[in-house]
């Protein structure tokens, strides 16, 4: 039962250190423009939280032949 009650509280701290990270910020999807947090805070669409431990996303060119 201890062991329970330990991997709880050790996953609950790591999700609550996860979410107040510096690292992250929020981001317009369209423009990767950042803008205040409580766009995604709000889970307005449109919106994203980015963070600088992953890698950003790339974007592809399409050439035409």
């Amino acid at each position: 039962m201890k062991a329970i009650l330990a991997v709880s509280v050790l996953v609950v701290a790591l999700s609550a250190s996860a979410c107040s990270s510096s690292s992250r910020w929020c981001e317009h999807d369209a423009t990767d423009t950042r803008v205040s947090d409580s766009y995604c805070e709000k889970n307005t669409p449109g919106y994203e939280w980015e963070s600088g431990d992953s890698a950003k996303k790339s974007k592809k060119k399409k050439s035409k032949h």
